[in-house]
């Protein structure tokens, strides 16, 4: 019975599974030849001793006279029980020692194929759980195959990634054989295994990405307050220091950008705007902006809008591309902005300020009037 134990030790330590659980199998293999062999396990029990590997199989029966015995599986004579123990009685459950290598070469077999399914189902939950902890992080897989426009990814040959269309940066070429870093969207528990859902186009990858090359901000003296990211195109992300002597737009950046450079290679040359986050929103949308000027930012924080006033020379700027610079920064501040040159918001001021004198001289000519009409 060494050879078990030695057998045992070797399948865990090969598959990480804990010993516990194939001595468990083990058992239920045994009951499961039980069951072929007699016809029922319901009334057997099964030990195997953890420390040398020998096992005993036991059954329990009702002691019967020889008139009342019926079932020689559930039930046994008061002259055999008394062969087992001497005060045995009527009526008493007699534990019967049962011979397993009686079973036969088929129960052997079923013992057996129990076992493997029971070992394979433990590593897949094994596997399961450790990739299920890596939800909302973020992996290297190697491009295994593509199909329909979806992408699938290999990681440490065990699991298998979906890349979906939806979650592919636009324009970016996917090789067979190359290393990508993806997002962990989800994990799902599959008969054939552990299928992970994943991102290229995700905010959160760009997290990811800084965490890992920046040491600041995995230490969390720098921490990344917002991110919005149209993929494959550009991303602003805020950052605030928590240690005022480190510039948390330094720390992103790196000496020569290399930092920030070497994720903007990975992301296929995505441009990444780095601002520093404020807890002033007036400060904090002028930020987002960048690289515009701003010349004056009304904020009203119960509505989430804010009004931006910006040199002529800079509106077109603020605005960015078909609106993508003054897009991003509304969904990195979280309001909505509306934009205006100096000379919009002066013509829109002294539209204001016409309607106002307006009103006012329209009433005055109506009380003069009223007087006369009177007199």
């Amino acid at each position: 019975m060494n050879e078990l134990i030695q057998a045992l030790t070797q399948v865990t330590n090969q598959t990480g599974i804990d010993k516990e659980l194939v001595f468990e199998a083990l058992e239920t293999s045994i009951l499961a030849a039980c069951k072929r062999n007699f016809g029922t396990s319901d009334n057997i029990d099964v030990n195997i001793n953890r420390k040398t590997g020998d096992y005993t199989v036991t059954a329990k029966k009702d002691v019967v006279s020889e008139a009342d015995l019926t079932n020689k599986n559930t039930q046994i004579s008061i002259s055999d029980a008394l062969k087992i123990d001497s005060a045995y009685q009527i009526g008493d459950v007699c534990q019967v020692p049962l011979d397993p290598k009686k079973f036969g070469r088929i129960a052997a077999q079923n013992a057996k194929q129990i076992i493997v399914q029971r070992l394979h189902e433990e590593e897949r939950s094994l596997i399961y759980n450790d990739y299920k902890s890596k939800e909302f992080e973020m992996v290297t897989g190697l491009i295994q195959r593509k199909e329909r426009g979806n992408v699938y990814l290999n990681l440490d040959d065990k699991v298998e990634a979906l890349l979906p269309a939806k979650e592919q940066i636009v324009g970016e070429e996917y090789p067979l054989n190359r290393r990508i870093k993806v997002y962990v969207e989800e994990v799902k528990d599959q008969q054939r295994g552990p299928m992970m859902i994943v991102s290229r186009t995700h905010p959160e990858l760009i997290k990811r990405l800084f965490e890992q090359e920046v040491p600041e901000i995995h230490d969390g003296i720098v921490m990344i307050k917002s991110i919005a990211r149209e993929a494959g195109s550009r991303s602003k992300m805020a950052v605030y220091s928590r240690d005022p002597m480190v510039d948390p737009l330094g720390a992103c950046v790196g000496p020569g950008g290399n930092r920030v450079n070497a994720i903007v290679k990975e992301l296929g040359g995505e441009k990444i705007d780095i601002v520093i986050w404020s807890q002033e929103p007036s400060k904090f949308i002028a930020m987002a902006l960048n690289p515009s000027e701003v010349d004056r930012v009304d904020v009203d924080e119960e509505g989430r809008t804010a009004s931006v006033v910006v040199p002529d020379s800079q509106l077109s700027l603020a605005i960015g591309k078909e609106g993508q610079n003054a897009r991003l920064a509304a969904k990195l501040t979280g309001y909505k902005i509306d934009i205006k040159s100096e000379t919009q918001a002066k013509q829109a001021q002294s539209e204001d300020d016409y309607d106002f004198d307006f009103d006012f001289d329209f009433s005055d000519e109506d009380e003069e009037a009223d007087d006369e009409m009177k007199s």
